[in-house]
């Protein structure tokens, strides 16, 4: 079985309401994304994450800036968590010289380090050995830094997930490992694929705690990323979370979903985190409803006017073409 929490850490009105504003940041950026792209005004491969803003939201409320993350190139919503600016990040995904990689990398290879995105891979599963590179010189450097390495339930299933986990714990890593468990491997059920009925019962087999979480709901993520995220600061190894969520669209933008059950994409929006945790704060007293809608309009804004930065940036010169390429070019 999945192990239990004990000891849970409950946010305070101020920490819901910024694991609200990452959340809100994550849905907006998304639906204009989406939209740029079904305009015209974009072209790039493009894999919405919308179902699953509470997971990055609520846990990078816990991480400091010098905190860093490792994601995937379904990964967006992790960095827009983390507070990436979106200027760059739009530069990036239009292919402008302004973006993070100056418009060569596109929407799968982001990076930030100032904002502690430090490395977006294509490469299904890379992202938790160089998690444990990041965790590794984090102990070399005596700091308390910790590192998060995002992944989907299909990459549990491969080398680079077991290989990574065995070293965290044998050498106590400061990593967090969060499975995003939204039921597919890219057009692959979870249940064609992976033998274990809980991701995180494969904890166990490399010393470490494993908790299965509700992705869906922001509170018990919370909950668990804190206690994941003080064990390491404490040097007491690596955490890995696995939180059950969907996803509201197909693998990538274009996707038809016909691989899914008839029904089943509406049966998760019911548990849709946005609207409910939105409603959440309302009850509790936490925000009224006249503050969140000023918050969205000011998240709106923010990404509007990086979309206008973006548009207005130049494209990489041929120059370009060669350079980032080799360290020292060598004539045939």
């Amino acid at each position: 079985m999945s192990q239990t929490l004990t000891n849970r850490a409950s946010p305070d009105a101020a920490t819901q309401l910024d694991i609200y504003r990452r959340m809100l940041r994550i849905e907006r950026n998304d639906e204009f994304t989406r939209a740029q792209i079904r305009q015209g005004r974009i072209t790039a491969p493009y894999y919405s994450a919308r179902g699953q803003e509470a997971i990055p939201a609520s846990i990078s409320v816990l991480l400091n800036d010098d905190d860093k993350i490792c994601t995937i190139y379904r990964g967006i919503h992790d960095m827009v968590a983390k507070n990436m600016p979106l200027r760059p990040l739009w530069a990036e995904i239009s292919g402008r010289v302004d973006g993070t990689c100056k418009g060569k990398g596109g929407p799968m290879h982001l990076t930030h380090p100032e904002t502690g995105v430090m490395v977006t891979t294509g490469i299904v599963g890379s992202s938790m050995p160089i998690a444990n590179g990041f965790g590794w010189a984090a102990l070399l450097d005596g700091t308390k830094q910790v590192t998060v390495a995002y992944f989907g339930d299909g990459a549990s299933n491969i080398g680079a997930f077991h290989e990574a986990l065995n070293l965290a714990g044998v050498w106590k890593l400061p990593v967090i490992f969060v499975c995003q468990n939204n039921g597919f491997a890219e057009h692959t059920r979870y249940e064609n694929a992976t033998a274990v009925d809980q991701i995180s019962k494969r904890a166990v087999g490399y010393g470490m705690p494993g908790y299965t979480v509700d992705g869906n709901d922001p509170l018990d993520v919370y909950a668990h990323a804190y206690a994941a995220i003080e064990r390491a600061r404490a040097g007491e190894g690596p955490t890995l979370l696995e939180c059950k969520t969907f996803r509201f669209f197909g693998h990538v933008f274009g996707d038809d979903d016909k691989y899914m059950n008839p029904g089943e994409k509406d049966a998760a929006r019911e548990f849709d985190p946005m609207p409910r945790f939105r409603q959440k704060l309302i009850d509790d007293g936490v925000a009224t409803e006249e503050q969140l809608e000023q918050m969205k309009s000011d998240i709106e804004a923010e990404v509007k006017d990086a979309i206008e930065f973006a548009q207005s940036c130049e494209f990489p010169s041929v120059d370009e073409l060669r350079r980032d390429v080799f360290a020292e070019e060598i004539p045939a």
